[in-house]
């Protein structure tokens, strides 16, 4: 029991993390963003301008 203890108390010290999972998360977000952006972005452009023309009332 001690020994589970022990090692539990050593990760809770541990704070280096896990580096490469996050850089790889990040990465892996940017690019999903990239792609969302590449293909919703004139769709997108599209809705916001017929909003903006309905208030203006163009």
């Amino acid at each position: 029991m001690k020994t589970i203890t022990r090692r539990f108390a050593s990760q809770l010290r541990d704070d280096r993390g896990d580096v490469p999972g996050w850089v790889l998360i990040c990465l892996m977000t940017a690019g999903i963003v990239i792609v969302l952006w590449g293909v919703a972005g004139p769709a997108l452009t599209g809705v916001f301008q017929s909003a903006i023309d309905r208030v203006m009332g163009v």
